[in-house]
């Protein structure tokens, strides 16, 4: 069984928890205050991921178990521990996908991550969420969640919809769904088990382009 990992993903996992709601009606007005105040107040955080992956071509789901630590937007690290081993880091300028057997895939994506976020940060955000994406939100128990559809060529290529579930309490994201044009859906359910620790600098060193 092969797990293959998408950039394309990581750059989702990225940008969006800095653009959450930014609309004007009561509910975006408050979530958008309540990330801000948790990325003014989460510097670091680790915890588990469970990937269900579903397609029509599956006869069944697969489903990956795992575990991240996240410092900032710039740092990164995914390990699923299965149930095939693979880890996965960024850091900057460069994604590194390691797969068993000592194989490294070297990637450079820092590019498009800075971009990204740079057409969404908070001066931009308004107007280019309302231009790019038809964005509903909702109380659901515990959490609050958020469906973007696409509604630019740019996005709508590549993605159906993303849905992103965070926290009431903290605003920390609890699970994202993100369904693309491939015909895969993914879920990741998405536990933050620690906020604020330090975190050991080799966690996120990367191989580079010699």
């Amino acid at each position: 069984m092969n797990l293959r990992f998408k950039p394309g993903l990581l750059v989702v996992l990225l940008v969006f928890p800095a653009v959450l709601g930014a609309q004007a009606d009561d509910l975006l007005t408050r979530i958008w205050a309540g990330v801000q105040q948790a990325q003014n107040e989460v510097t670091t955080g680790c915890g588990t991921v469970t990937e269900t992956r579903t397609s029509r071509l599956m006869v069944k789901p697969l489903v990956f178990h795992g575990k991240f630590c996240a410092q900032g937007t710039s740092m990164f690290t995914l390990e699923y521990f299965e149930p095939n081993p693979i880890r996965i880091r960024f850091n900057g300028d460069y994604l590194n996908v390691m797969t068993p057997g000592g194989k490294t895939e070297v990637l450079e994506i820092g590019s498009g991550v800075r971009r990204a976020q740079s057409s969404f940060s908070k001066e931009n955000s308004i107007g280019n969420l309302k231009k790019n994406f038809d964005i509903t939100v909702k109380e659901d128990g515990r959490d609050y969640e958020m469906r973007f559809v696409p509604r630019t060529e740019a996005f709508r290529h590549r993605l159906n919809y993303l849905v992103v579930k965070l926290g009431k309490r903290d605003f920390l994201p609890r699970s994202l769904e993100v369904d693309g044009k491939s015909g895969v859906n993914s879920v990741f359910a998405i536990d933050v088990a620690q906020v604020n620790v330090k975190l050991p600098a080799d966690m996120f060193e990367v191989i580079k382009p010699k």
